[in-house]
């Protein structure tokens, strides 16, 4: 379980010298920022959410700051070159992190000898985006509502397998938390990303899944996949007869994907501020918004005060599922 217990003396000092040196040499900056471009670094390649949801951001918060916002992806070390790489710039605002929720407050859980920290290291500035995931059963098996598949012999008795994409990943760790609630034994079977998982759902190899809902839609839609539950708040537009996660009796699973904007730790709290207040305006948008609903996500926007004591949360929560359900990396 994540506490700042676990920190490390070295990651605890550099911390600290990072913060101190961020407000001596940026304070003099803050009232003239921006004056140069911004790097906005992203943790995953070309093309997924991840850096969808980025560039949905850095084009109109360029325009509305008046500088050039130029996308960096740094994917790896799930998250953690991204991470690395901003926590150890300038504390100025010209550098920022857009990170995915699992390799946030995920990945730093599971992996060892981290060199940053998903708390200590930044300051944050915005979440932006969220999207739901969605739990699906291949259509060959008999189960219809979530009920049903809980009070089947085949999930109490370990008869039934799950993919994910990979050890550690939000498709793991949530359906671990089913299976704490629910008081199933769905067996994990990993895979190399979702493409893989997917396609052995598809020819049979494993029975369920659950992820976020645009690479499942298609499969929905031609009836090769039955969806039994969403776990956002509200149901989805595409899949309005798919009941949430608390209409079918579980709250607690209500998980969603989340994308946020950091900043490095000690940022000056005005230059993080003048960035979130653009960033609430974007996601409130009629373009953010219908682009949103199109990735089968919505806005989610938190300022930096909530979403650090969302990060927080995130942290404790996933920390004690993965600690119930003793996962570690291979």
């Amino acid at each position: 379980m994540y506490t700042p217990k676990n920190l490390t003396a070295r990651l605890f000092a550099s911390s600290l010298i990072v913060g101190c040196l961020g407000l001596l040499g940026t304070a003099a900056q803050a009232n003239d920022f921006p004056n140069r471009p911004i790097n906005l670094y992203v943790s995953a390649a070309p093309g997924g959410t991840t850096d969808i949801a980025a560039r949905m951001i850095a084009e109109p918060l360029a325009r509305a700051l008046g500088t050039s916002v130029i996308v960096d992806n740094r994917p790896g070390g799930s998250g953690g070159v991204a991470a690395q790489q901003v926590s150890r710039a300038p504390a100025d605002g010209y550098t920022l992190l857009f990170q995915y929720s699992g390799f946030q407050v995920i990945s730093p859980l599971l992996l060892k000898n981290q060199n940053w920290d998903p708390v200590s290291s930044f300051s944050p500035v915005a979440n932006v985006l969220s999207a739901p995931q969605l739990l699906v059963v291949r259509s060959t098996l008999p189960y219809k509502t979530l009920e049903e598949l809980v009070n089947s012999d085949a999930a109490k008795k370990g008869e039934l397998n799950y993919a994910s994409s990979g050890v550690g990943s939000l498709q793991h760790v949530a359906t671990e938390l089913f299976n704490q609630m629910a008081e199933t034994q769905l067996f994990h079977i990993p895979y190399n990303g979702t493409g893989p998982a997917l396609n052995d759902l598809m020819g049979g190899a494993v029975d369920l899944t659950m992820t976020t809902p645009p690479p499942l839609l298609p499969h929905i839609q031609n009836g090769n996949l039955t969806p039994l539950v969403v776990t956002g708040p509200k149901r989805l537009d595409s899949l309005p007869d798919v009941p949430t996660a608390s209409e079918a009796g579980y709250p607690e699973l209500e998980i969603s994907s989340w994308f946020a904007m950091y900043a490095p730790a000690g940022t000056p709290a005005d230059v993080v501020n003048k960035i979130a207040a653009e960033v609430e305006k974007i996601t409130q948008t009629a373009e953010f918004q219908e682009k949103a609903q199109s990735l089968g996500a919505y806005p989610s926007f938190q300022g930096p005060a909530e979403l650090g004591e969302y990060t927080k949360a995130e942290l404790s929560r996933w920390g004690k599922v993965i600690e119930a359900a003793q996962i570690e990396m291979p």
